[in-house]
């Protein structure tokens, strides 16, 4: 077991140590005192995932053939149904629900391929809020400088420090307004937000059925690519790109206001990167983004969605939620049946025009989120929560409304706090979108 640090898994690792090994380092990790591991992880399956890992080096060892992902520690968000297991979404709502009947259709696409499911982890409860602060099972605290103890983002917290600590090797989470590559663009990791409808839903508790999507947070593009392969059946593969074969557009408006100076001077640092090393860049404006908060008014379908789902579990046990979830949740019972198909129809007239406004391009670019982690301390204010809460989600919101994909990756100098740069597609060009986000990240490690 010796040579294995504090830092996250990378393929190479694993080709290093058996796949027993690594997992018992990182069960090593979550059963650390001194570490985060009884935050991050709500529920921890330690022989289950032993019994996928000796089962790969089994195998292995005989010669058999096997996915990429055989025997290696994948993190489940605690929406998502595993099988003999309570789904807690993050809240005291549900304690005593009972046990799943049967695994999530993205756990069993990864069971499928051998993975070792090694828990769940941690969330903002229900995921609503893109911050990742529990109230009910404590709140992970960001991998980048956790003496200040920074948020980790949300809404798929534990999932993307459960990476970034070695704690697993990839995590699976949902995204819809972010969920996924907040929390990854925070802690300094790979994040992706497919289109929607490439990865089955069914078995994940929903916060909106228009918006919610399943996505992977890893430590490296190939890493989150693996991982989405599994779990939307997708055949397709990562694609080589010269750098000066990509044309990208680098939105100018809506998603640039009101940057902070750690995260303004790393996004234009890899912008002058990645044009010195040939790709083409075009600044553009994009009208559609000026209409973007008026599909989100009022809470938009999110609420109206969320809503519809939580009624009866807040007319009985509204007291047991979190009050910041529970109020954003309530909004939704002011959106009648008119303005809710009003809200459907915009939407899918700005997904139009978002598709032509981008066709010249291969992709967009923006950051994923305009500050760095904020302290938990200044979150104690419910108006100061509030305001950070929405310019967390603003720009990667604006995927999850246009029915985009988008795949977030670190951009910062080595060291300083980390900075998540965002790579957007239209819908269904999820594997170009990796693709160019793999250049990308070639590029800005070089």
């Amino acid at each position: 077991m010796t040579g294995l640090t504090n830092t996250p898994f990378l393929q190479n690792d694993m080709e290093t140590f058996s796949k027993l090994e690594t997992v018992e380092a990182m069960l090593s990790r979550i059963d650390d005192p001194t570490g985060q591991g009884d935050v991050v992880f709500t529920q921890v399956y330690r022989e289950q995932a032993r019994a996928s890992a000796a089962s790969a080096d089994a195998l292995e060892k005989a010669g058999i053939e096997q996915h990429p992902l055989a025997g290696v520690a994948i993190s489940v968000k605690d929406l998502f149904d595993v099988k003999g297991a309570q789904t807690l979404a993050g809240s005291y709502v549900l304690r005593n629900a009972k046990p799943a009947a049967h695994d999530a259709a993205a756990v069993a696409r990864l069971r499928q391929c051998g993975a070792a499911i090694i828990g769940k982890t941690n969330m903002t409860e229900f995921a609503f809020s893109g911050l990742g602060i529990n109230p009910h099972y404590g709140t992970p605290v960001n991998v980048w400088d956790r003496l200040a103890r920074r948020i980790p983002g949300g809404s798929s917290s534990g999932a993307a420090v459960s990476v970034a600590e070695g704690m697993a090797w990839a995590a699976i989470g949902t995204d819809t307004g972010g969920s996924c590559r907040i929390p990854a663009a925070l802690n300094g990791i790979v994040g992706m937000k497919p289109t929607a409808s490439t990865v089955p839903r069914e078995g994940t508790l929903p916060l909106s059925f228009s918006y919610d999507s399943v996505g992977p947070l890893a430590s490296t593009v190939a890493d989150c690519a693996r991982v989405y392969s599994a779990i939307s059946a997708s055949a397709a593969a990562l694609v080589n790109r010269e750098c000066s074969t990509l044309r990208l557009g680098v939105i100018r408006n809506y998603v640039m206001e009101g940057l902070d100076d750690s995260v303004a001077y790393a996004y234009e640092a890899a912008l002058r990167k990645l044009a010195a090393a040939g790709v083409v860049l075009h600044d553009v404006t994009l009208p559609v983004l000026i209409d973007i908060p008026d599909v989100l008014q009022g809470g938009g379908l999110v609420a109206a969605e969320a809503f519809q789902w939580h009624r009866e579990l807040l007319s009985s046990q509204e007291r047991e939620y979190d009050p910041r979830v529970s109020v954003r949740i309530q909004r939704g019972r002011s959106i009648s049946a008119a303005d809710y198909i009003s809200l459907l129809s915009l939407r899918e007239r700005m997904i139009q025009r978002w598709s032509e406004q981008i066709a010249a391009f291969d992709a967009v670019l923006m950051p994923t989120v305009p500050t760095v982690a904020p302290k938990l301390e200044v979150l104690e204010d419910d108006g100061e929560y509030g305001r950070v809460n929405l310019l967390m989600l603003r720009n990667p919101t604006v995927v999850n409304v246009l029915d985009g994909c988008a795949v977030s990756l670190p951009c910062h100098e080595r060291g300083s706090a980390p900075v998540g740069m965002s790579v957007v597609g239209d819908r269904l060009r999820d594997w170009q979108v990796l693709s160019i986000a793999q250049v990308i990240e070639q590029v800005l490690c070089a």
